[in-house]
């Protein structure tokens, strides 16, 4: 895949994250009015669609042009320097996609960690089909981490004298969520909140302070359809805008618009998430 190809990806996956729009023409006119907005650059609706046909969806025969400072602009867009950075820097994280790198953060001194782990022996198995789940990605790894990604992976923990001690694979999952927890700042991916250790991301993202309640409970229900009296009402919140309805698995505001969020009601669930059998029944 070309780096091209590559970059137009990541622009409007980008795209269809902060906007929720699924569509080529929604995301394109999403991107038109994000670039004039922000950059003061007038990147029409039509030449968004245009690179979306030649690199995503492959109805052209082959890759158009696409000016240098474009490049550079849509690289930024995506979190990059230019261009430059995002073909040296992606690619080689493309290529390594199947390897996994583990940093480990040494906060006490070296000689002692050197002898409480001498005799400790964390084997990773089946490593080409191993991926490093995203929010230890996001939130980083402390020592233990290391060692209990170790247990998630196996199921055991080996040491010098052979004998196994299992640990159940939830253990290290809330280590993971205690990392996140720590973090000073946090930001909404349009799904849930990510934890961060940098007051700025990227333009147009908000980085706010962390909230622990919100960090682990406030999260965007992806799929409506699934909503039923039985399992949301009372316990999911929503937000109406320009007659599009979203729901949330806590009370609060929405990210997305700043409204503030309702208490879900019947006749909310009925008309904008998944129908009870009954009614559709009486609708036929």
């Amino acid at each position: 895949m070309s780096k091209k190809k590559l970059l137009i990806h990541e622009v409007f996956e980008q795209a269809e994250r902060e906007s929720g729009r699924d569509t080529k023409n929604g995301k394109a006119l999403y991107l038109w009015s994000y670039f004039e907005e922000h950059f003061g650059i007038k990147i029409t609706e039509k030449s968004f669609v245009r690179y979306y046909d030649a690199y995503i969806a492959g109805t052209d025969n082959k890759e158009i042009n696409i000016e240098p400072e474009r490049l550079n602009l849509l690289s930024k867009y995506v979190g990059y320097k230019d261009f430059n950075d995002f073909s040296q820097t992606y690619i080689k994280r493309n290529e390594t996609a199947n390897k996994t790198t583990v940093k480990i953060k040494v906060d006490e001194d070296e000689q002692s960690l050197s002898e409480k782990f001498s005799n400790l022996n964390i084997n990773i198995t089946n490593e080409q089909h191993f991926k490093m789940p995203e929010f230890l990605k996001q939130n980083g790894l402390g020592i233990m981490e290391i060692a209990l990604l170790g247990c998630l992976v196996t199921g055991n923990v080996v040491f010098s004298n052979s004998k196994k001690m299992d640990l159940p694979s939830t253990f290290g999952l809330m280590s993971g969520i205690q990392s996140g927890i720590e973090k000073k700042y946090m930001y909404w991916d349009g799904e849930r909140y990510i934890a961060t250790d940098s007051s700025f991301i990227r333009p147009g993202l908000e980085v706010k302070a962390m909230n622990e309640h919100q960090f682990l409970h406030f999260k965007k229900i992806m799929r409506k359809d699934t909503l039923t009296d039985v399992n949301a009402l009372g316990k999911t919140w929503y937000s109406k805008y320009n007659n599009e309805v979203e729901f949330f698995t806590d009370d609060g505001v929405d990210p997305d618009n700043g409204r503030e969020l309702r208490r879900s009601t019947s006749l909310i669930i009925y008309k904008y998430a998944g129908k009870q059998k009954d009614s559709v029944g009486i609708e036929e």
